[in-house]
């Protein structure tokens, strides 16, 4: 069992940054790939970025490559978002999912078994 909670949301002006954490507490932190997803009203979760168990690897969705950075601390059980040049479009709910199992990153929602709460964030025009 993994247990997530996400923080770091808020309110902030187009072109502004946020900075996204997630503390998981449970089974070893370490051995777990990381993603961040987000689901904006009446759309579907979607992929924004991925890491690997060991950091080595990371992944982005177009629409947030080169503004988006993921990063992840196994010895505080911490997985970040680094989020600058946001725009009006990124506004939504933003979840840190986690798996126990695997050594490459992973996108899509039904390769990840543990889900945080969510915490929104709203970009303002």
């Amino acid at each position: 069992q993994v247990q997530l909670v996400e923080s770091g949301g808020g309110l902030v002006q187009a072109g502004g940054s946020l900075r996204l954490s997630c503390a998981a507490s449970g089974r070893t932190f370490s051995n777990c790939a990381m993603g961040w997803f987000r689901q904006a009203p009446g759309k579907e979760r979607e992929f924004v970025a991925a890491i690997s168990w060991s950091g080595g690897n990371t992944y982005y969705a177009d629409s947030v490559k080169g503004r988006f950075t993921i990063s992840r601390d196994n010895a505080k059980n911490t997985v970040a978002l680094q989020m600058n040049s946001l725009k009006a479009e990124d506004t939504a709910v933003y979840y840190c999912a986690a798996r126990t199992s695997g050594s490459a990153y992973y996108t899509s929602v039904y390769e990840y078994r543990y889900w945080g709460q969510g915490t929104q964030v709203t970009v303002s025009s």
